[in-house]
């Protein structure tokens, strides 16, 4: 008897992973039916429209619980779309409230978003827009992550999405939210995604969804100066800038990016930037840090910088984590700087950290899985060492 084995390779190609209908836009949405052979052209935007509000009003993850669409569709839906929601990691809650979530929205793609409550309007989400970042500002915990890439559209409202599951603010409402504002200061240089946060601001802002204004948005960017009139023009969002400085000298320390798009370029590309105005005033955000940038002469020169600008400045204690060598400015050399910009006509509240003891405050942010592997490389290189 004779045994033959069949060594060849297979052809057929691994199976895709199905497409996340919770992280289309309307019109993505629309052309997804249409190429799964959900229903045709003239039917899709019907369609589309019932499933868009059981999704982003309702916070349905199960298509059979849409019950003004047909059982035969909802199976055709459940075969060939997904709603699931990302893994949540780790949730932390902060002593203050503040809420940390760890979202593994793929295999090795980890990501923070941070709840606020008691900010905005109610409360606010922190939400990411990479994984990592490339800008490498010194003062910042984030930036010491190496990028790992973008976010999808479909990853930014995931972590809405996660929110409004913990906080059990589903279907969407029109009064009374707990989350009210969106920031996108979390993890990341958003202007280097502009299509996905784009993207993502189309979907939380519609009003048959989530529904929140796109003036309860913020983007924050730390002076990508090419990006901003697109910015404005496609999300109409409220900008925020990452100043930290008043001179290009400190700046280029600070804020590296600086070295590419200088303080005249960026506050050339602020006064030009859509929608400005004294109802849509561009916040500065200015960490303080002590005998660095905190000087009643760098207030009296960020007066000089911003004059103009219909603006605020948010002044930001600094908020310590391992490994760094600035320190947080006195509480009284704080006050001093931030009423010499209230008497120049700049609001300057002075920012309460939040979250600190769960690392979760401005600047902190780090996914657990970056922080794990670095501390097994530290402990592999002393365990090395110490063989040696």
């Amino acid at each position: 008897m004779s045994i033959t084995l069949d060594l060849t390779r297979s052809t057929a190609s691994p199976k895709s992973a199905p497409v996340n209908l919770a992280g289309l836009t309307r019109t993505g949405l629309r052309d997804a039916l249409v190429a799964g052979g959900i229903c045709d052209a003239g039917k899709a935007r019907m369609r589309a429209t019932q499933i868009w509000r059981w999704i982003h009003h309702h916070g349905l993850t199960d298509f059979d619980q849409m019950s003004n669409i047909d059982k035969a569709t909802r199976a055709a839906l459940s075969d060939t779309f997904t709603l699931a929601r990302p893994e949540i990691v780790e949730r932390q809650v902060s002593k203050d409230g503040t809420r940390k979530y760890l979202i593994r929205t793929a295999p090795g793609i980890e990501v923070e978003a941070v709840y606020i409550p008691d900010v905005g309007r109610a409360g606010a989400l922190c939400v990411s827009s990479q994984v990592g970042c490339t800008l490498n500002c010194t003062f910042c915990h984030t930036g010491t992550q190496k990028l790992v890439r973008n976010l999808t559209a479909a990853e930014i409202v995931a972590q809405v999405q996660v929110c409004r599951d913990d906080l059990e603010e589903w279907p969407s409402p029109s009064e009374d939210r707990r989350l009210s504002n969106i920031v996108f200061m979390g993890m990341g240089e958003p202007l280097y995604n502009l299509d996905g946060v784009a993207d993502a601001i189309d979907i939380i802002s519609d009003p048959e969804g989530i529904a929140l204004s796109r003036r309860r948005m913020t983007v924050s960017t730390s002076g990508v100066v090419p990006q901003l009139d697109a910015l404005g023009t496609r999300t109409q969002a409220m900008l925020a800038i990452s100043l930290h400085a008043t001179n290009d000298a400190l700046r280029d320390v600070l804020v590296p990016l600086n070295k590419k798009y200088n303080l005249e370029a960026l506050m050339a590309g602020i006064r030009a930037y859509p929608g400005l105005s004294n109802a849509r005033r561009v916040t500065f955000e200015y960490v303080m840090l002590k005998g660095v940038n905190d000087s009643p002469a760098e207030a009296r020169e960020l007066v000089k910088l911003i004059d103009g600008i219909p603006a605020k400045v948010n002044l930001i204690p600094f908020n310590p984590w391992p490994g760094t060598d600035y320190e947080c400015s006195d509480w009284k050399t704080i006050e001093v700087f931030a009423a010499i910009l209230n008497k120049a006509g700049f609001a300057s509240p002075i920012r309460t950290p939040r979250g600190r003891d769960i690392l979760a405050a401005c600047g902190q942010l780090k996914s657990e899985s970056e922080k794990l592997r670095a501390s097994a490389v530290r402990k592999a290189e002393q365990a090395a060492a110490e063989a040696a």
